[in-house]
């Protein structure tokens, strides 16, 4: 079992190619210390979202190893590794179950009022209130799924986040966690999304680099390998990968303050 960690998680030598002989992770090596907010960077396909799934051991490596505080994940139960570990995808599936089970998942037992606080700095109370299935069950007990309510993939992303804020777990992977809602919405939860990363360690992954720039670090992965590390300024003044990919996105307006502050 994996007993609650500090959150120090280690990519040591790390090869995984879906089973081909080549073309995804190689050699892969990064060490991210116990409460460190790191984000990935990288064009599709550069083996960003293969990492995280291999952290949280939907795959297995098939060379080298993943660690947490040391301990190999491959040596642990995966009920015990998930249960550390708060997860927002781009593309969140929900429980065919009440709204309120949707979010306990992480933390069955959880008090309604610790349910309701989670709903609400994920920005998603005011839409589950209003929410009413067809058997007339309303709010939290509306049942989501074939004969319940139908949700946008903005307020299911929402009931995802309330499920990491109500979780509360030492490690939190992001993989795209904001990218179905639009940008007002996205700007509510930002700074709670941060309230929660405090003490904690952070794997992100974001197309909009906006909402990354303000991590400690930026690892930035090309081909399955890291071509550049450090944080947001420094990998802008190098001038390569990164400061490109910044470049195209902030339509060639480099000045990092005034873009990383519509980020806050």
């Amino acid at each position: 079992r994996l007993e609650r960690p500090r959150g120090e998680i280690r990519f040591e030598r790390v090869t995984f190619h879906y089973g081909k002989d080549d073309g995804v992770i190689g050699d892969f090596t990064l060490t991210i210390a116990p409460g460190e907010k790191v984000g990935l960077v990288g064009r599709s396909g550069a083996g960003k979202t293969t990492l995280m799934n291999l952290l949280l051991r939907f795959y297995d490596v098939e060379g080298g190893r993943i660690l947490i505080d040391g301990e190999d994940v491959k040596s642990v139960t995966q009920e015990s590794l998930r249960a550390q570990i708060g997860v927002v995808t781009q593309d969140t599936s929900l429980l065919h179950r009440s709204i309120r089970d949707n979010i306990a998942y992480g933390r069955p037992g959880a008090s309604e009022e610790a349910i309701r606080e989670a709903a609400r700095r994920a920005n998603a109370l005011g839409f589950i209130e209003a929410l009413e299935d067809s058997r007339g069950r309303k709010g939290l007990d509306a049942h989501v799924g074939e004969r319940g309510v139908k949700l946008s993939g903005g307020q299911r992303q929402r009931i995802a986040i309330a499920r990491v804020f109500l979780k509360d777990a030492p490690i939190l992977v992001l993989d795209e966690a904001t990218s179905a809602l639009d940008s007002e919405i996205e700007a509510a939860i930002q700074e709670n999304l941060f309230q929660l990363m405090k003490g904690k360690t952070v794997i992100a992954i974001a197309h909009r680099l906006s909402t990354i720039a303000q991590l400690d670090r930026l690892v930035v992965i090309d081909k399955g390998r890291i071509v550049e590390d450090g944080p947001h300024r420094a990998l802008v003044a190098k001038g390569g990968l990164y400061a490109d990919l910044w470049a195209r996105q902030s339509g060639g307006f480099i000045a990092g303050d005034a873009e990383i502050a519509t980020a806050d």
